[in-house]
């Protein structure tokens, strides 16, 4: 019998094992497969509800990319108009200056051979004068006595260095 007490099976002792097994059993389920278990729900509850804010996060910034593309757009299209506009406003101002500049330089060109004019009408008449005068003071001198060749060269002389001196 002792061999076989060695390798035999008692029933209670199979009895009491299987007893501590199943209190172990319902100690661990109680005090660590159940705080263990809301434990993992509790952090897969967090990482969905991380994955959710990421998700909602993402596409939150998709939407204000695109809605800053749209603006960004926008404005480079506003520039592009601005600038389109401010170019025409340029050239129409400067081919409104010009016109009144050409406008200004033919009032002056006109005003200055008006003066030309004017000064070239006066010289004649200063100059027919001139010259009636001195053939009314000739003539005045020829009456005055008969001149013979002699003297009408020496008048013409005369003549000729009165009217340089005087013009």
């Amino acid at each position: 019998m002792g061999f076989e007490a060695m390798l035999g099976v008692n029933p209670w002792t199979a009895l009491f094992t299987l007893a501590n097994t199943v209190a172990l059993f319902l100690v661990m389920k109680k005090f660590l497969f159940v705080p263990v278990m809301k434990m993992i729900d509790a952090r897969q509850a967090e990482i969905d509800g991380m994955y959710a804010d990421a998700g909602k996060a993402k596409s939150d910034a998709e939407a204000l990319q695109s809605e800053y593309q749209e603006k960004l757009s926008a404005a480079q299209a506003m520039s592009e108009r601005l600038v389109k506009e401010a170019v025409a406003r340029g050239q129409s101002r400067e081919e409104e200056i010009i016109r009144q500049a050409s406008a200004e330089a033919s009032a002056i060109m006109d005003k200055a051979q008006a003066d030309i004019a004017r000064e070239k009408k006066k010289a004649m008449n200063d100059a027919k004068n001139e010259i009636s005068s001195m053939a009314v003071a000739i003539a005045e001198k020829v009456v005055e006595r008969e001149l013979n060749a002699g003297d009408q060269s020496a008048l013409v002389d005369r003549f000729i260095d009165e009217l340089g001196g005087n013009v």
